[in-house]
């Protein structure tokens, strides 16, 4: 899958809300070229709620294991909980993680730094793996969240 194609895929989705940090914006430069994702139908981020997916395209400096900053490498990442993060993994979300090669393009992972918090990663997801599917789900989840807050 390339990186447009999931792009496209991801905002396509009710009620998203893209922030894409480039030059000149109120963000970081270590963002700029990054996607966040959330569930903000009202269009403004939410203010208890991190994103339920993120694209970034290069290293940052406490998360270089998956060798993201060779042109053409970006990595999906999706929060999924910890029950999906086993299913997926094998693994329970706050144990230690087991022996992976986190450099392996379109295999799920868990998130090299936010495994615990139940997110998992895809280097280069390929179009008919799973990256689609956790992304509707992680929003759905996401939508619920919301609607349960709001009451």
């Amino acid at each position: 899958m390339s990186l447009e194609r999931l792009l496209e895929t991801v905002r396509a989705l009710d009620g998203v809300l893209e922030l894409a940090p480039t030059e000149g914006g109120p963000f970081p430069e270590i963002a700029w070229g990054d996607h966040f994702f959330y569930y903000a139908p009202d269009g403004e981020v939410p203010t208890r709620e991190q994103p339920h997916t993120t694209v970034v395209t290069k290293d940052y400096p406490d998360d270089t294991l998956c060798d993201l900053d060779p042109p053409g490498r970006w990595r999906l990442n999706v929060h999924v909980g910890a029950a999906t993060f086993t299913a997926l993994t094998g693994e329970d979300p706050g144990d230690e993680p087991g022996a992976w090669d986190w450099t392996a393009t379109d295999v799920v992972l868990p998130h090299p730094v936010y495994r615990a918090q139940g997110w998992v990663s895809i280097v280069c997801p390929s179009p008919d793996g799973p990256a689609a599917d956790l992304v509707r789900r992680a929003h759905d989840d996401a939508r619920r969240r919301a609607e349960r807050r709001e009451g």
